[in-house]
C-alpha cells in the first residue's frame, strides 16, 4: 500500500499531517517520535505491507522527511509504495549497505544521526513494551542523556483530524459500502435467501463496483498486533487482503455482535428483523454502514425500538457540527432515550471516531473531553439492544465540515422488504 500512489491519484499532498504532528511535538517538548504501530507508520510514510515478519518503523524529527526503516527484502516494495523518500534498511542479507544488521542497531544509528543526545523521544508505550526498547543487550537503548516518553496519545490526537487524501478515500469507501447495502437489501427483498446468500450478494456487488470504478484503489485494512516476545522483536503481522465485508444476522442472531459472527444458512422469516453491517476500505480508510431490515410487518416492540432510535438520530443530527462536545452530544441522546422510556437501555456510547481502523479509541460518550472539529470522521450509531426483545443497527459514516456535517454513507432509515 503506497501513499505516493494515493497522492498522485487524488491530487492531494499528505504533508499536512506531518506539520500537525510536529506542532504537537513542539508543544509537548518532544524532539522525535519513533512509530512501530502499522497504522502510524503508514500514517507518516504511506507504506504498509500485506504481511510482515519484521517491524516497519517510522521516525519523525523536527525537520526533514519522515524516515522509514524496513527489512532489506522489502526495499523495492517500500520505495515503490512510500510517499516519504527517507528510507533505511536493516539486515545482513542485502547488496546495499544497511543501516544496521538488526532493526535495534539500525534505529540506534538513525537516532544518533538525528543528534538525539539529551533529547526527549516519543514512543508508542501502548503498543510496544517500554522495557523492550531499553534492553541494551538486544533492544534499543536511548541515546546518551535522552529519555523515552509515551507519544501514543499525541499521535492519536493528530489522527482525529483527517487530511484531504484521507477524506477522499473515506468517500470512496462509503460509496462502495452503499453499493453493498443496496445489494444486501435487494437480496432480502427477493425472499427465500439465507444469511450467507445475502452476504455473498453484498460482497460480490462491492467487489464488482470496486473493480469497475476504482481499479487503482487498494481495499485492505491497515492492521496491527502487539510485538510478540521473541528475542529479535519480530512482529508477525498479517492483514486482510480485502476490507470489503458484510455481516448478516437475522432473528435471534441479531442480538450477537456483528463483528463476531459469520453468516449462516439460516433464512430470515416473516415478521423478523435482520441486522446488516457493511464495511469497506479505500487505501486504508474505512467506512461502515449498518441498517435494520424488516422482513414485512414486525412486532410492535421492535417497531417502537426502531422508531425511537431513528427519532433520537433526528434530534441529535443538528448537533453534528464543529464545536459540539462529545459529552454534550451523548447527553442529548440520553435525554432522547429517557423521554421514550428506554433510559435503562442507554448504550455506553453513540458512536466513535473513524481512522485507519474502523473504531478508534475516541468514543462519543459521557466521559469524553473531545470536541467535534472540521475534518473529523465519526461513526454515528445510537443503538437499542434489549436481549430477547429488540435490537437495532443504524450507523453511518459522517464527516464534520466547516459548516456542519456530511453523511458519507447514504441509505434511508426504516427499511421493509
Amino acid at each position: 500500500m503506497g501513499g505516493l500512489k494515493i497522492s498522485d491519484q487524488m491530487g492531494f499532498t499528505i504533508q499536512p499531517r506531518v506539520g500537525r504532528l510536529r506542532a504537537q511535538m513542539a508543544k509537548e517538548r518532544i524532539d522525535a517520535i519513533v512509530c512501530f504501530q502499522p497504522e502510524n507508520t503508514f500514517y507518516l510514510t504511506g507504506f504498509s505491507p500485506l504481511i510482515s515478519s519484521h517491524p516497519i518503523i517510522a521516525v519523525l524529527a523536527p525537520r526533514g522527511d519522515p524516515t522509514l526503516l524496513v527489512y532489506a527484502l522489502r526495499d523495492d516494495h517500500a520505495r515503490a509504495g512510500a510517499w516519504s523518500p527517507g528510507m533505511k534498511l536493516f539486515s545482513t542479507q542485502t547488496r546495499q549497505a544497511p543501516t544496521g544488521p538488526i532493526w535495534q542497531a539500525a534505529l540506534t544509528s538513525i537516532l544518533a544521526n538525528l543528534d538525539m543526545e539529551g533529547k526527549t523521544i516519543g514512543i508508542e508505550e501502548e503498543f510496544i513494551a517500554l522495557e523492550r526498547t531499553r534492553d541494551p543487550e538486544n533492544k534499543t537503548p536511548p541515546p546518551p542523556g535522552a529519555k523515552f516518553v509515551n507519544a501514543t496519545p499525541l499521535i492519536g490526537r493528530c489522527r482525529l483530524v483527517k487530511d484531504p487524501d484521507e477524506i477522499a478515500n473515506a468517500r470512496i469507501a462509503a460509496h462502495i459500502a452503499d453499493v453493498g447495502m443496496e445489494a444486501a437489501i435487494a437480496a432480502l427483498a427477493g425472499g427465500d435467501v439465507t444469511e450467507r446468500d445475502v452476504t455473498i450478494a453484498s460482497t460480490h456487488a462491492m467487489n464488482q463496483h470496486w473493480a469497475r470504478h476504482y481499479p487503482d484503489v487498494e481495499v485492505r485494512r491497515v492492521g496491527s498486533s502487539p510485538f510478540p516476545s521473541s528475542p529479535d522483536g519480530s512482529n508477525h503481522q498479517q492483514q486482510q487482503h480485502s476490507g470489503l465485508a458484510t455481516s448478516v444476522n437475522s432473528g435471534p442472531r441479531k442480538f450477537y455482535h456483528a463483528c463476531e459472527n459469520h453468516p449462516t444458512l439460516r433464512r430470515p422469516q416473516p415478521a423478523e428483523t435482520v441486522s446488516v453491517t457493511v464495511w469497506a476500505v479505500a487505501n486504508g480508510m474505512p467506512a461502515k454502514l449498518e441498517r435494520t431490515v424488516c422482513v414485512g410487518p414486525i412486532p410492535s416492540v421492535e417497531k417502537s425500538a426502531i422508531t425511537a432510535v431513528l427519532g433520537i438520530r433526528d434530534e441529535i443530527e443538528p448537533l453534528l457540527r464543529a464545536g459540539t462536545p462529545f459529552s454534550y452530544l451523548y447527553g442529548m441522546a440520553r435525554k432522547g432515550y429517557n423521554a421514550r422510556g428506554y433510559g435503562a437501555n442507554l448504550p455506553g456510547r453513540i458512536g466513535h471516531t473513524v481512522g485507519f481502523v474502523p473504531q478508534e479509541q475516541a468514543l462519543i460518550d459521557g466521559g469524553s473531553s473531545l470536541v467535534l472539529e472540521p475534518g473529523m470522521i465519526i461513526m454515528l450509531e445510537p443503538h437499542l439492544h434489549i436481549s430477547g426483545l429488540c435490537a437495532t443497527q443504524y450507523s453511518d459514516t459522517v464527516l464534520i465540515t466547516e459548516t456542519g456535517h456530511e453523511y458519507l454513507t447514504h441509505k434511508s432509515g426504516h427499511l421493509e422488504v
